[in-house]
């Protein structure tokens, strides 16, 4: 069996995100708030450089648009069959910072914590995990991402206050597959298992 490479640059990233992700979240915070774990679709598109949803965030930061790539990420229920809105959805355009891809900023057309245009940093380590670090108006945010395999990865996350950490999530997330996918997947693995 071929060993699990995962992407070390923003693009890759992105490209092995593309799809429909069932996501399990478990929050806790600090200030005894609601509690908001759950369930929900996390939906992931890539945006090339000509989509106009990168041009726009490329104009509004006086980036070129030209090399851009980007990804539009959407939450939806998971009971929903209705598009994802885009009022739980996010732009986001890759600007690496050198050759590498390794490392770079993240420019959102709007932030996951504060409702505002935020630049995030971003570094990938040795092993692949995505590291991606927001300072907001009011708070500082803190993700990390990796893939297990091509169809689980996991998120963890901080939101750091003033007064220090008010929440922290932990998220499982499996690729929703589509049944002709899942067949040869269940085909694959049945061969696996008898050779």
């Amino acid at each position: 069996m071929a060993r699990f490479i995962p992407p070390m640059t923003m693009e890759s990233f992105f490209r092995k995100s593309e799809g429909t992700w069932f996501t399990q979240r478990t929050v806790h915070h600090f200030d005894c708030t609601a509690d908001e774990s759950g369930e929900s679709n996390l939906v992931i598109t890539v945006l090339e450089s000509q989509d106009d949803r990168v041009q726009q965030v490329c104009a509004q930061r006086g980036l070129s648009a030209e090399r851009a790539t980007g990804a539009s990420f959407a939450w939806q229920s998971t009971l929903s069959d209705a598009a994802p809105s885009e009022k739980y959805a996010a732009v986001l355009v890759d600007v690496p910072s050198d050759d590498t891809g390794r490392s770079g900023r993240l420019f959102r057309d709007h932030g996951y914590v504060e409702d505002i245009p935020v630049i995030s940093r971003y570094r990938f380590a040795d092993d692949g995990v995505l590291t991606i670090s927001t300072d907001y108006e009011n708070s500082q945010g803190q993700e990390r991402c990796w893939f297990v395999h091509d169809n689980f990865r996991v998120r963890v996350s901080t939101v750091r206050m003033m007064g220090g950490v008010n929440l922290m999530t932990y998220c499982s997330e499996f690729r929703c597959v589509s049944e002709e996918t899942l067949a040869e997947m269940v085909e694959k693995n049945q061969a696996l298992a008898l050779g």
